[in-house]
């Protein structure tokens, strides 16, 4: 299912904030739809940029707790109301999953079985699946970057189970994305916006933000 102005991944009617229905993408229609996953502890650089430059370029952007709270605090105290909890959301029109990293958000998004199950599921079918700074230990321990180019947060590379680490900024291995840290979000999200979106929207948004 395809619809102007809003992204698609409610199950129940527990859609946390008014505010979020009225929320416009422009006059485009959204064409693919976003998952970001925050967890307490998450990075905010990482999660915002994401989150406001996919939703510059009209594409469905659904941030999902899994803390059990509409609210998520990040590893900075900074609070962000999320749009949906996981076990309200059906991903079958998702196209992407979003991890952001920080820690310790991404310890806390490994606890999560649920969402490990939802990276096999996603890996399996050939969506894609994204992740930055240390987060892509999360896909590790998900065990689906086994001979895989993967870049994450320095340190972390051990804990990649069995990927080829690269410091690339970003780096794209078929359907999986990975991509440093904090200073890289940016680059991160202008990448996620060229595969779903197309690179000509990427470079009309980097050059209206100065990137």
């Amino acid at each position: 299912m395809k619809v102007a102005g809003k992204s698609v991944i409610v199950k129940k009617q527990h859609r946390h904030s008014e505010a979020f229905d009225i929320l416009k993408y422009g006059d485009d229609f959204i064409m693919k739809n976003v998952c970001i996953f925050l967890a307490n502890g998450f990075e905010e650089i990482e999660a915002v940029t994401a989150a406001d430059m996919l939703r510059r370029a009209s594409i469905g952007v659904n941030i999902v707790s899994l803390t059990g709270n509409i609210q998520v605090a990040g590893k900075n105290r900074i609070l962000l109301t999320a749009d949906i909890l996981h076990e309200d959301a059906d991903y079958s029109a998702v196209d992407m999953l979003i991890l952001p990293g920080g820690m310790p958000g991404t310890e806390n998004l490994m606890k999560s079985s649920a969402l490990t199950e939802l990276i096999r599921s996603f890996n399996q079918t050939g969506r894609y699946i994204a992740a930055i700074c240390a987060a892509p230990i999360v896909l590790g321990k998900a065990g689906i970057l086994k001979g895989v180019k993967a870049a994450c947060y320095p340190g972390f590379e051990d804990q990649l189970g069995g990927a080829v680490p690269s410091t690339e900024r970003c780096v794209v291995s078929g359907n999986i994305i990975t991509s440093r840290g904090p200073g890289t979000a940016l680059e991160f999200a202008l990448t996620l916006i060229t595969l779903l979106a197309g690179k000509e929207k990427s470079d009309t948004l980097s050059k209206t933000v100065l990137a």
